[in-house]
């Protein structure tokens, strides 16, 4: 194999690689050489320092900066940014007029390397802005096979884990931090530094000011429990573990720790039989942390 060009070959296909370089020497076909390259839009302005795998597809007038990772099959609809330390995965669709990996809206931010980092197969939807972390070597967290409808905010140092749907229109203020297999309605607001707990369901148009207790349905502005989220739990399958018997025992604990009108510290007490049940120790410690731990705000109450 001969020396490697130092000018790219531009192929007449309206998708191309830009400054995709090739052998020389090599006879390579047009649709050979669109194969193992990126398809880039002519239109789109992507850094040479960018990190593009070769089965990325990059739509029109997009603008991809120097940073920037992109993954195996991921897609990039047309008018997306992505900018800064920004490293997103697999099969990722990311449709247009998203903005990824700019600035955090905080005022303490420096200027300093801070990163967003977005795993696989999520759908990230029209017009949708995450923005990275504020202090040197933090970072905002997307995991994997999450659905982020049009409109979603995630602000700097949030954490996402896996499965979540986020519904139109919702903003996430700093550092909140939604577990997985979490539901939440459209154009809801999150206070900074909230946690949202496993399989937790928040309806729309909630004000969510504290912590939202895993396996719940929480709704309203003030926010309040309203009762389990059955329908998530039934679509998990929780409710076919050992016959009913971890269904049975999750509202056993809910009951005690949000209908019966006692302290929380004596709820937990109360709890403490059923934590070989491995939802309830989810519960428990959630419910512990979120009042004992600094800077945590304490759970949604529930209806009174």
């Amino acid at each position: 194999m001969g020396a490697i060009a130092n000018n790219p070959i531009i192929l007449s296909d309206p998708w191309v690689r830009s400054g995709a370089l090739i052998p020389s020497s090599c006879a390579v076909s047009e649709r050979s050489f669109l194969a193992l390259t990126p398809q880039i839009h002519p239109t789109a302005v992507v850094h040479p320092g960018a990190e593009i795998h070769p089965t990325v597809q990059i739509g029109p007038h997009c603008s991809i900066g120097e940073r920037v990772k992109l993954g195996p099959g991921t897609q990039v609809g047309a008018n997306v940014v992505i900018d800064g330390w920004t490293e997103i995965g697999a099969r990722n669709r990311i449709f247009p007029g998203a903005v990824v990996g700019l600035e955090p809206q905080d005022l303490k931010y420096s200027g300093d390397e801070t990163l967003v980092q977005i795993g696989n197969d999520n759908r990230i939807r029209e017009c949708v802005t995450i923005n990275r972390a504020t202090k040197g070597g933090e970072m905002t967290r997307i995991g994997n096979g999450n659905l982020l409808m049009a409109y979603v905010h995630v602000a700097h140092n949030c954490v996402l884990q896996d499965k979540i749907v986020i519904a139109n229109a919702v903003s996430l203020a700093g550092h909140v931090e939604i577990e997985s297999q979490a539901v939440i309605g459209g154009m809801s607001g999150f206070h900074q530094f909230v946690h949202v707990g496993k399989l937790a369901m928040v309806g729309a148009m909630s004000r969510i000011d504290r912590d939202v207790p895993p396996f719940t349905l929480v709704e309203g502005s003030p926010a309040r429990v309203r009762t389990l989220n059955v329908l998530g739990l039934k679509r998990a399958g929780v409710q076919e573990l050992e016959d009913g018997a971890t269904y049975r025992a999750l509202k056993k604990a809910y009951r005690i720790l949000f209908r019966n009108n006692r302290a929380l510290e004596e709820g937990l007490r109360e709890l403490e039989p059923l934590l070989h049940v491995d939802l309830v120790r989810h519960l428990y410690h959630f419910a512990k942390t979120s009042s004992q731990a600094p800077g945590r705000r304490g759970m949604v109450p529930g209806k009174s």
